[in-house]
C-alpha cells in the first residue's frame, strides 16, 4: 500500500430492490486488492418505515459515521439532488445523480452511469454508425445513455417512454447541452426503427422480475447494433432476439463494471484495474447461474 492509498473506505448503496446488486462485490474486491479494508453496505429504501423519503435520514447517518462517499439508484437519483452542496457538469445537465462524495462537510454529487455507458460502447462497439439512434426508456438510466451517445457523436437520438411526457422532459433537459436538431422524443417506433442505425434500450423489461422483449423482434435487422443496459440477465430476450437477426449487440456488463469503475476512483482517489473489476463480475455472473 502506498502512502496515498486510504488505509479504509466505507462506501453504501442506496436504492429499492438492490439486494442483487453487484456493485459491493466488486467494489469490495478491488478495494482488497489495492490493500484497502474496504466496506460496502446497502441500504434498501422499502425497509425504512419512510421508504425514500428516509434519503435525507440516510446521508445524514453515513456522515457521521464517516462513510467516504455513496452510490443512488432508483428512485433516489433525482431525489438527493437538493440534498447536495455541489453536482459535476454531467450530473447538473442530466439532473441526475448515482454517486455521491463527502469531501470534508459538502456533498458532491456525480453521474458516473453516463460515463460506464460510453466507454463500454466504445470498446464493445467500436465503429459503429451513429446517424440516427432510437432509445427506449427517458428514466434515470436512459438520461445517462442519452447524454452519453450523443457525447459519442450520435447526429440524431429520438426518446421513447412509457411515459410520452417522460421522453418529452428528457429531449427538453439535453437540448440545454447538445443542439436542439440532435435529440427529440420520438412519435412513431415502427417508422424511426426503419431508419435508424443503433437502438439503446434502457427500461426495466427483460430484467429477472421484469422478463420480456421491449418491443416487436420484427422490427429488428441485420444492420442495426443493439446496445442493452440490463446486465441480470447479461443475456435478455432482447438480445438473444437481436442477435438471432444477425445484429451487434452489446449487453449490460461494460455499463456497471464502468461505472462502477469511475465511482471507485472518485472515493478513493485510485485508478482502478478494468479487466480485475470486470473478471470480478464475471465470477459473480458464473456463480448465479450455478445457484
Amino acid at each position: 500500500m502506498s502512502s496515498t492509498t486510504p488505509a479504509r473506505v466505507h462506501v453504501g448503496l442506496v436504492g429499492e430492490g438492490i439486494r442483487g446488486s453487484r456493485s459491493p462485490a466488486i467494489h469490495v474486491a478491488e478495494g482488497q486488492a489495492h490493500g484497502i479494508d474496504y466496506t460496502y453496505d446497502l441500504f434498501e429504501v422499502e425497509t425504512f418505515a419512510d421508504g425514500a423519503d428516509a434519503l435525507p435520514a440516510i446521508l445524514s447517518d453515513c456522515e457521521r459515521r464517516g462513510f467516504r462517499g455513496l452510490n443512488i439508484t432508483h428512485p433516489c437519483k433525482r431525489s438527493v439532488i437538493p440534498l447536495l452542496d455541489e453536482l459535476s457538469p454531467e450530473a447538473e445537465a442530466l439532473e441526475a445523480v448515482n454517486t455521491v462524495l463527502f469531501d470534508g462537510d459538502r456533498r458532491i454529487g456525480h453521474n458516473t452511469d453516463w460515463w460506464g455507458f460510453a466507454e463500454s460502447f466504445r470498446r464493445g462497439l467500436t465503429g459503429a454508425r451513429l446517424e440516427k439512434i432510437v432509445q427506449l426508456g427517458a428514466g434515470g438510466a436512459g438520461a445517462a445513455v442519452a447524454y452519453a451517445i450523443l457525447t459519442l457523436g450520435a447526429e440524431r437520438v429520438e426518446l421513447f417512454d412509457i411515459e410520452p411526457l417522460r421522453a418529452e422532459q428528457l429531449a427538453t433537459t439535453l437540448q440545454r447541452t447538445f443542439p436542439a436538431d440532435r435529440i427529440a422524443a420520438g412519435g412513431d417506433l415502427s417508422q424511426a426503427m426503419a431508419s435508424a442505425d443503433g437502438l439503446i434500450h434502457a427500461t426495466p423489461t427483460g430484467m429477472a422480475h421484469h422478463p420480456g422483449i421491449p418491443l416487436s423482434a420484427d422490427l429488428l435487422r441485420p444492420e442495426l447494433w443493439v446496445a442493452e443496459i440490463v446486465y441480470v440477465p447479461l443475456e435478455t430476450e432482447l438480445l438473444q432476439a437481436a442477435r438471432l437477426r444477425g445484429c451487434r449487440v452489446l449487453n449490460g456488463r461494460g455499463m456497471t463494471v464502468f461505472q462502477a469503475f469511475q465511482a471507485f476512483e472518485l472515493f478513493t482517489g485510485i485508478t482502478p484495474d478494468a479487466q480485475r473489476m470486470a473478471q470480478s463480475f464475471d465470477r459473480l455472473d458464473s456463480a448465479e447461474q450455478f445457484t
